[in-house]
């Protein structure tokens, strides 16, 4: 009998989206660092999304493989193991965004607040880290699931905030990279609240990783 892996044509459309999703991301970071000069924006876009695309693989390419096994082989360590990689570079591809975008925009940016961001994007690598999360189990803590991602969205927003107030003072190339930020959490967070209750929703991590994808094609306008 075929298995159910083959019969179900949304596994392959998530396999299709994550592959494309990889190649897009390290191609571009390829391209923008062959086109850039060491220290400059390009270079600083092409670092980060390597780093994007590599921290995702973590993860996406567990789920990849596990979606075309056709034993009955358990992937939940690996996959968990994935997440955990992927939680500590996303918070890391903020501190890049953080950087570039006070470089770019040149704003009058207080020490206090870069302090902030970084405290943040530190105490959310913390958390992710503790047993509490349960990463490797069959059920992990959805609890900590919620706490972890507290800094995170807070790290987020005032990210956003920062592109969002050079687009409107000075505007150029990155002027909607506040709204990939902005559509990437709108996604993101109602996966982590209320997934477990309606598997559906995961479908919202596809325009999650667009807004990404988005955010790292802008660096070739840079």
């Amino acid at each position: 009998m075929e298995n159910s892996s083959r019969k179900n044509p949304a596994r392959w459309i998530e396999i299709s989206f994550n592959i494309s999703y990889l190649l897009i991301v390290f191609v571009s970071a390829f391209l923008l660092y062959k086109t850039a000069q060491a220290g400059d924006f390009r270079w600083k876009f092409a670092i980060m999304s390597f780093l994007l695309g590599a921290g995702d693989s973590f993860h996406l390419i567990p789920r990849i493989i596990s979606l075309l096994d056709c034993s009955d082989r358990d992937y939940t360590v690996s996959l968990g193991l994935g997440k955990l990689i992927t939680s500590v570079t996303m918070t890391v591809f903020y501190l890049f965004l953080w950087e570039i975008g006070k470089e770019h925009y040149a704003l009058d940016i207080k020490g206090s607040l870069s302090t902030i961001v970084y405290c943040l994007a530190l105490l959310r690598i913390i958390l992710s880290l503790l047993p509490q999360n349960r990463w490797t189990h069959k059920n992990p803590s959805l609890k900590w699931g919620s706490i972890r991602n507290i800094p995170f969205l807070i790290l987020g927003a005032i990210v956003m905030f920062l592109f969002l107030a050079g687009a409107i003072i000075h505007g150029g190339a990155l002027s909607f990279l506040w709204l990939a930020i902005l559509i990437s959490f709108a996604c993101y967070m109602p996966v982590v609240l209320f997934v477990h209750k309606n598997r559906k929703l995961g479908m919202l991590m596809l325009p999650k990783s667009c807004a990404y994808v988005a955010i790292v094609l802008m660096g070739f306008f840079l």
